[in-house]
């Protein structure tokens, strides 16, 4: 009776797993940016580091299921890399910065919601509105959407720590970076939502979960790293990496927030 509890229970304690994890990436990629470490170099360093970390077990797990690359799923592996890294974790860092970490949080929350709006006009997602479910993910979708438009266009008092230094972005009187940085997290939002879409239609041709988790990785790392080197070609000195949070966010990045997700999928369909 427990051991079968533990089993059913080990999804959702994973997910929440996963929140806290993915909570301590953005604040440790904050603490990392405030260092002077570019968030485009950030992403370089987290994806290159994901993809060596995955290979291995991408590599003996699923050599004897790994089927055919086709040119069609290399374009679904570089558009997945597009939607995830460039999309999602640039702008979600970039909006970051206009923000804070917290905000972005809570904001990331809404791609559910907008994952969901897009099964539906995909038709990947059937609405039975007389079905007690559905309308439990119109409610939450509405819910969760409408509360991130509040957090970006209501601000009231900031709450400060006695001895704490502001944030300048919080300083900002007409609130403009804010939005704006709202706007980035929505762009990253919809990047991430696109990448769950599209994600399930590769998997359906390509059902290597890890080997293509290393994939996209390895493809979101020359992506981004193409993106980084126009973005900092006049401050070279951002790819330096130290033994502080410089490495360490990155680090920590690439394993609690790519290799372990995708890693634990993998054990599950197992």
């Amino acid at each position: 009776m427990v051991g079968a509890w533990l089993r059913n229970a080990k999804p959702y304690v994973l997910l929440v797993a996963v929140q806290f994890g993915s909570a301590a990436m953005f604040i440790f990629a904050m603490h990392a940016i405030n260092k002077g470490m570019s968030h485009y170099v950030f992403i370089v360093y987290r994806n290159a580091i994901a993809s060596v970390f995955l290979a291995p077990f991408a590599f003996l797990l699923e050599r004897k299921v790994r089927p055919k690359m086709t040119c069609q799923v290399f374009w679904e592996i570089m558009a997945l890399a597009f939607f995830e890294i460039i999309l999602d974790q640039c702008f979600a860092l970039l909006g970051m910065k206009y923000t804070s970490a917290s905000f972005l949080s809570a904001v990331m929350n809404a791609a559910p919601s907008i994952t969901f709006v897009m099964a539906v006009i995909l038709r990947m997602e059937h609405m039975k509105i007389k079905e007690v479910a559905c309308q439990a993910k119109v409610i939450g979708t509405a819910v969760t959407f409408g509360g991130t438009l509040v957090m970006a266009f209501y601000k009231g008092t900031a709450v400060t720590v006695a001895g704490a230094t502001k944030a300048e972005n919080v300083n900002n009187s007409s609130g403009s970076h804010w939005v704006i940085g709202t706007c980035f997290l929505l762009i990253g939002c919809i990047g991430f939502s696109a990448f769950y879409i599209l994600q399930a239609i590769t998997l359906t041709k390509y059902p290597a979960e890890m080997s293509l988790a290393t994939l996209i990785c390895f493809a979101g790392a020359l992506q981004s790293s193409l993106v980084a080197v126009y973005a900092e070609r006049h401050h070279p000195h951002r790819w330096s990496l130290g033994w502080d949070i410089r490495l360490f966010a990155p680090a920590y990045a690439s394993v609690s927030s790519n290799a372990i997700v995708d890693g634990d999928e993998e054990t599950e369909k197992r």
